[in-house]
């Protein structure tokens, strides 16, 4: 975009997407030659205080000479940036290199004057914080090291962003200006900023999504039916509390109102601000339709409309248009091809989705890519008919489809503090940033619970691929504080414990019931999870509620108990009293003792599971339910609580077991929608799964008024859903099979014991003898002979040595003579070993010999593996000292692009090879973790004395990885250590083989300044 007297071409990489304080977005780019005119316009919009702050005298208009001198640049010694939203200038930022005088210079001066300019219509929108990140990462770039800027004293705006941005600074004041002087070098202090403004940034972009005043349905049919109508009524009859409005191109002039909505032809014809709008047009007509919002200032779109990456190249290209359109205007999409949204929070009622009816308020947040998971989640929490929980529900869910912009890192930040969601339930089909994923969860998890699901990818994530197995993301992600679970099932099972019941202390478990065969059982799985189970108390068929009350209350009280699993089978022939009688005596004996969690195993005869649910906090009186009157199913998972108020029991359904079907078809996803035929209706997408006439209409409204919340139009009335139970309300869940109460239970002292960890994370060592700048020397060194390479022997033994790692020498053994001679060097006695590729570390295919006490041994050792396996030259033969007998190990270490640096540790062979029995750990690895990660294999046992074995030196194993944490994360240029085997003895440990692979670090984008994913 420069002219050719420019020194540099124009740097497209320093465009970018940022998230402003307020939550909307703006964009960021090198300001050209070609910007002239939007210079002089977004000039004129300036008021004269912010020029006067600027220049330091009046200066109402801009010169030619100035306008020239403001718009080109050369990119390294001058560089101007804007921030954009529309297309037009809101701020502007440059900086001019300067000499030791302050007189403009090029390199290598690495100082530059630095000022800023912010339209005041966009001040207090931290668009002046943003600039400053990335006009000091452009000057890093371009080596400078240092920022002046010179501040009128009354400019107090300007000189809290340099004041507040973290960086180590001076300040000076003469001739009537305040003069600062800072270094541009990230800080632990600057990154804590940076990332403090991030999540109130990104938190309040999804606030503004999930909290709406107003709401624009685009693609509203005339008749009932289709994507739009339906969105709409969902809108409706969940009750609203904001402004609703219906928008159709199709729409005749004299329309004013559909079902009691204004109507209107055009985003751009409604009077008032517009928060949110609903996209539910095909996708050809979608651009038109962000460009009205855009211009009418929506703040937000969820974008249903399907035929974007899900459907191949020109879709990708489709919705990359769309995400680059959006972002012009300041706004955040949710989509393509989305479900929707849902909050239920009274003051908001917002069921922007394709959801028919609204989830009943709770705390558990939820977030699913996939329209069809997130079905599955909100039937298996909330449907009725199959089953209501009635206790706990969702506060906020969010259906991302191809996650194009907003992802489940901003969804993260916005539950984050959110005070209406005490747990958050994810499930990931891609994790497009696992480095920023990884930090956000664990800044999460340390104050409220995560549970993930990861699947597989579909076509329309374009996400950075890693290196990394799924085991190893799993194992970092279990290290961040995240409950890692396997299948929807766990999910919900987990979610529904960690919601109402305290996090146990220990894996102490006592177990105790009416059945002892179901009390064997839960013990079995008890030890299977590793959790510590008491020996099953059996209170016999003949237990009365009072027996269980008793036996519930000795166990909670109990110093030794962390947790109590209560089983129970009802007797033949009891009736609802019974079952109410055991519901309430197991609920005021845990409400006794609020400090432990309770969990129910049942097998349901008779009304056991309704009973259950009976004394929950909320839920429909009996006799309200689903007129079918479908009994629960033999998989629900119900609770047992206490009333919210008044203290009489209601009754309310079971959660329907995740993988039953529900007791009518969910709507299909919304990728259907709009690549079916062309609706009736121009501008309406036919719904999924309905006939194109669409049901029979619903009943109309006078205008202005709504349906009652919670009632669909045309149906039989349901109950009325009531609010969540009040937050600290003892709600017991009840599991219709013991692997799963025991399963959640398990997973919830696993989150425990972590968080209890996490308050005490350890510290990085220091160590002495490292030698890091002797290191640096070499690896610079090293590199300058080639972009990548693999150390020799040599190289990698004198580097690993900067960090007190020092491996064994190995001599080459080309001849026997040669073999001998090396012998005599080490001293007897050696190991001889074959480092072809094959036989490399495979002690089992005879290619290492060891304890060669002379030389007669060694030759005729040598001589029979070269019978065996070869010619020297195909063997690689070498021989090395011998080491005192241990337990193999290995130790690698691994720089993967998107996820960071990763330490992994395992028992050499098979147990790593074969079972894939590895500890993986992020970079760098606390003295705690060290730790942790040697005791966390299943073959940890070898290392602790296994059958009378000797314990091995595992504190000097603790060392040597946390060396080789320290040589990664100091040095990013190292891409990849292996250390194999690694012989960890009784005492001290030997390194007999190592190698090391050196490249250029990739690029850290968690270091840089905040961006969104470039589209």
């Amino acid at each position: 975009m420069q002219t050719s007297s420019d020194r540099h071409e124009y740097p497209a990489h320093w465009e970018a997407d940022v998230v402003l304080r307020d939550g909307g977005t703006a964009r960021i780019r090198p300001i050209t030659a070609e910007d002239a005119d939007r210079l002089v316009s977004f000039y004129e919009q300036v008021s004269d205080e912010s020029k006067y702050y600027r220049f330091f005298a009046p200066y109402p208009r801009l010169s030619a000479k100035d306008v020239h001198r403001f718009t080109h640049h050369d990119f390294v010694d001058r560089v101007g940036l804007a921030a954009t939203i529309g297309g037009e200038f809101i701020a502007t930022v440059r900086y001019d290199r300067v000499g030791a005088h302050g007189m403009p210079a090029s390199g290598p001066s690495d100082e530059a004057e630095v000022a800023f300019l912010v339209q005041d219509a966009h001040q207090g929108r931290g668009v002046a914080s943003a600039l400053l990140e990335h006009i000091a990462a452009v000057a890093r770039e371009r080596g400078i090291r240092r920022f002046t800027a010179e501040v009128l004293p009354a400019n107090t705006k300007m000189i809290k962003v340099f004041t507040d941005a973290g960086y180590t600074q001076k300040r000076s004041f003469e001739d009537g200006v305040v003069r600062l002087e800072f270094d541009i070098e990230p800080t632990d202090r600057s990154l804590a900023v940076q990332r403090a403004r991030e999540q109130r940034a990104e938190a309040r972009s999804v606030r503004r999504l999930l909290v709406p005043g107003s709401v624009a349905v685009v693609g509203v049919g005339r008749v009932p039916g289709g994507v739009g109508r339906s969105v709409l009524d969902h809108l409706r009859t969940a009750g609203f509390t904001g402004r609703l409005y219906a928008v159709n191109r199709a729409f005749g002039e004299d329309r004013e109102w559909i079902d009691g909505v204004p109507a209107h032809r055009s985003v751009r014809d409604i009077d008032g601000p517009v928060d949110l709008a609903v996209v539910a047009v095909p996708a050809e007509h979608v651009p038109e339709v962000v460009a009205e919002c855009g211009e009418h200032g929506v703040q937000g779109l969820v974008v249903i409309s399907a035929g974007y990456a899900e459907s191949g190249p020109e879709g990708r290209e489709r919705q990359r248009a769309l995400v680059r359109q959006a972002r012009a205007y300041g706004m955040r999409i949710i989509g393509p091809n989305a479900f929707g949204i849902v909050n239920t929070s009274p003051d908001v009622r917002l069921n922007a989705s394709l959801a028919p009816e609204m989830p009943r308020p709770g705390r558990i947040g939820l977030f699913a890519q996939s329209g069809a998971i997130g079905i599955a989640l909100l039937s298996r929490l909330h449907r009725r008919g199959g089953g209501v929980t009635g206790v706990t529900g969702v506060s906020t869910f969010v259906s991302a489809g191809n996650r194009a912009d907003v992802s489940g890192n901003d969804v993260l930040q916005y539950w984050y503090d959110d005070p209406d969601t005490d747990v958050a339930l994810m499930y990931l089909e891609t994790i497009g940033n696992p480095r920023k994923f990884t930090r956000l969860a664990r800044r999460t998890a340390a104050v409220k619970p995560l549970v993930v699901v990861q699947g597989g990818a579909p076509l329309g994530h374009a996400v950075r691929a890693t290196r990394l197995p799924h085991a190893t993301v799993s194992a970092l992600l279990r290290q961040a504080g995240v409950i890692r679970v396997d299948t929807i099932t766990e999910l919900v099972d987990t979610g529904l414990l960690l919601a109402r019941q305290p996090l146990p202390q220990g894996p102490r478990v006592a177990i105790l019931g009416n059945s002892e065969s179901l009390g064997v059982l839960t013990y079995d799985r008890c030890l299977a999870e590793g959790l510590r189970p008491q020996q099953p108390q059996d209170l016999t068929t003949a237990a009365s509620a009072e027996d269980f009350r008793a036996a519930l209350a000795r166990a909670l009280a109990d110093d030794a108990t962390d947790a109590v699993v209560v089983t129970a089978i009802p007797a033949v022939g009891e009736g609802a009293a019974e079952d109410a009688a055991l519901a309430e005596a197991l609920r005021s004996a845990a409400e006794a003792v609020p400090g432990k969690p309770v969990l129910v195993v049942h097998v349901e005869l008779g009304g056991l599971a309704e009973a259950l649910s009976a004394a929950a906090s909320t839920g429909p009186a009996a006799g309200t339910g689903p007129v079918s009157g479908t009994a629960p199913h033999a998989g629900a998972v119900p609770y047992v609580g206490t009333v919210a108020g008044g203290g009489a029991a209601r009754s309310t359904s079971a959660v329907t077991e995740p993988g039953t079907a529900p007791a009518s078809p969910p709507p299909a996803t919304p990728g259907a929608a709009l690549s079916a035929p062309p609706p009736a209706v121009p501008g309406a997408a036919s719904v999924p799964g309905r006939s194109p006439s669409g049901p029979a209409p619903y009943p109309r409204t006078a205008p202005g008024t709504r349906h009652r919340p919670g009632a669909a139009p045309g149906l039989p009335p349901g109950p009325t859903p009531g609010p969540g139970p009040r937050p600290g309300t003892r709600l017991i869940p009840a599991y219709p099979a013991a692997e799963r109460a025991v399963r959640a239970l398990a997973e919830a002292v696993r989150y425990g014991q972590w968080r209890r960890d996490a308050a005490d994370p350890g510290k990085v060592p220091e160590y002495d003898d490292i030698d890091e700048k002797g290191a640096a020397a070499l690896i610079d060194r090293l590199l300058a002979h080639g972009q990548a390479l693999t150390l020799g022997a040599d190289e990698t033994c004198e580097l690993l040595g900067r960090y007190g790692v020092h491996v064994q020498r190995a001599l080459a053994a080309p001849t026997p003579d040669a073999a001998a001679e090396a012998a005599r060097a080490l001293g007897y006695p050696v190991a001889l070993k074959a480092t072809a590729p094959h036989l490399r570390h495979r002690a089992d295919l005879g290619g290492v010999r060891l304890d060669l006490a002379d030389e007669e041994q060694l030759r005729r050792t040598y001589a029979e593996l070269t019978e065996l396996f070869g010619k020297p030259e195909e063997l690689r033969p070498v021989v090395q000292a011998m080491v005192p007998r241990g337990v193999d190990t290995v130790v690698r270490a691994v720089i993967d692009p998107a996820a960071g640096a990763v330490l992994s540790f395992g028992l050499a062979g098979a147990p790593s090879q074969l079972l894939d029995d590895m500890a993986h750990r992020l970079v760098p690895v606390t003295d705690r973790e060290a730790t942790s990660m040697i005791r966390s294999i299943r073959t940890a046992p070898l290392l602790f004395g296994w059958r009378g074995s000797a314990p091995v030196d595992t504190l000097a194993l603790e060392e040597l990885l946390l060396r080789v944490s320290r040589l990664v994360d100091d040095h990013p240029e190292v891409v990849a250590i292996t250390l194999e085997p690694v012989v960890v003895a009784p005492r001290g440990v030997s390194v007999l083989g190592a190698g090391v692979r050196l490249a250029p670090p990739p690029a850290r984008d968690d270091l840089g300044p905040r961006t969104l994913p470039a589209y």
